[in-house]
C-alpha cells in the first residue's frame, strides 16, 4: 500500500508520477562541491503538470528556476518519464543532480527539509452541491467514484484501498496514473472525467486535483479528504521535498538552506498553482515507492 502511494505523491505525489523521453543534459556537471555548481542538473518528467513539463511551466520547473536563481546558475534537464526505474536511470546514473519533488520519508534518495505537505482531496463538479468530504461519507456507497491507479500492475491508492475496507467497490471507476503518454498530461484523466460527469467524485491527489481544478474555470470544486486516520497505516497526506543522490550531503545542505531562506516565495509560488496544502509536518513512517534498484 506504501508503495502504490509514494509512487504517486512522486509523480504524483509523489508522486507517482511515463514513457521515456530523450535525454537532454546541458552544461557543466556537477563538481564534489554546491558551491561549484555551474549548472542546475535537475531529473524531470517532460509530460507531468502540474508538477514538470518540457515547456518549463510546472511549479517543480519554476522551484528550479527559483533555485538556481539563488546560486547564479542555469538549469538543465534530463527528461525522463516518472515511470519505475526513474531514479535508477536518472539521479543514481549521475544524468542530473536533482529531484524536485519527493516524499521526505522516500528511501531511495537524500531529501531536504520539506518545502509543502499535501493529501489526498475529494473532487467534485460545483453545480453538484455534494459537498462530500469524508471517506466514510455514505453517499460514496451510491454515487460513481473515481480512483488513481498506480504502476503497471493497477495497484490502488490509499483511498481505493480506504473504499474497498468499507466494501466500496463496485461502482468505483480506476484511472492509470501514468495514463496515454501520448497526451498531455495523462495523470489528468481522473479530473477531466468529473468535469465531464463520467463519473460524479473523484479521490486524486491534491497538486494535481488543484491545479487543474483551477483551469476548470469554477466547474470543479476541491475538498480536503477527512476521516482518514481510522485507515492506519494508509497515509493520505505527503511532506515533499527535493532529492539528491546519497551521500551528497553538500547539495542537500545547500537545497536546505535556499528553501528555508526561500519559504515565502516557495509558498506564492504553489499557491499561484492551486496547490492544496497544509503544515508541514516531518512525523511520517518511512515508505518506498516502486522498488528500482
Amino acid at each position: 500500500m506504501a508503495n502504490s502511494t509514494q509512487a504517486f505523491a512522486h509523480r504524483a505525489a509523489l508522486a507517482a508520477s511515463m514513457a521515456l523521453a530523450a535525454a537532454c543534459v546541458v552544461g557543466m556537471a556537477r563538481s564534489a562541491g554546491a558551491e561549484d555548481i555551474k549548472v542546475l542538473r535537475v531529473c524531470a518528467d517532460p509530460n507531468n503538470l502540474p508538477f514538470s513539463d518540457e515547456a518549463k511551466a510546472g511549479f517543480e520547473n519554476k522551484l528550479a528556476d527559483l533555485v538556481a536563481d539563488e546560486l547564479h546558475e542555469s538549469v538543465s534537464y534530463t527528461w525522463h518519464a516518472q515511470r519505475r526505474g526513474f531514479i535508477r536511470e536518472t539521479l543514481k546514473a549521475k544524468a542530473c543532480d536533482v529531484v524536485m519533488g519527493v516524499p521526505k520519508q522516500y528511501e531511495l534518495v537524500e531529501t531536504t527539509v520539506p518545502y509543502y505537505r499535501s493529501s489526498y482531496v475529494f473532487v467534485t463538479r460545483a453545480d453538484r452541491h455534494l459537498d462530500i468530504k469524508s471517506i466514510k461519507d455514505e453517499r460514496l456507497r451510491t454515487l460513481r467514484v473515481g480512483v488513481q491507479l498506480i504502476g503497471d500492475d493497477g495497484a490502488n491508492t490509499p483511498p481505493a484501498h480506504a473504499l474497498a475496507l468499507q466494501g466500496i467497490t463496485d461502482n468505483v471507476t480506476g484511472f492509470p496514473v501514468y495514463g496515454d503518454y501520448r497526451k498531455s498530461s495523462p495523470p489528468s484523466d481522473i479530473v477531466t472525467a468529473v468535469e465531464r460527469g463520467d463519473v460524479d467524485i473523484a479521490a486524486v491527489w491534491g497538486p494535481l486535483a488543484g491545479y487543474f481544478a483551477r483551469q476548470s474555470g469554477g466547474t470543479l470544486v476541491v475538498s480536503p479528504m477527512t476521516d482518514t486516520e481510522s485507515f492506519a497505516p494508509l497515509i493520505f497526506q505527503f511532506d515533499m521535498a527535493m532529492g539528491v543522490r546519497k551521500g551528497d550531503d553538500t547539495l542537500r545542505a545547500t537545497l536546505d538552506r535556499i528553501i528555508t531562506q526561500k519559504t515565502p516565495q516557495i509558498g506564492a509560488l504553489l499557491e499561484s498553482f492551486g496547490i492544496p496544502m497544509i503544515q508541514v509536518s516531518e512525523n511520517l513512517s518511512p515508505v518506498k515507492r516502486d522498488q528500482e534498484n
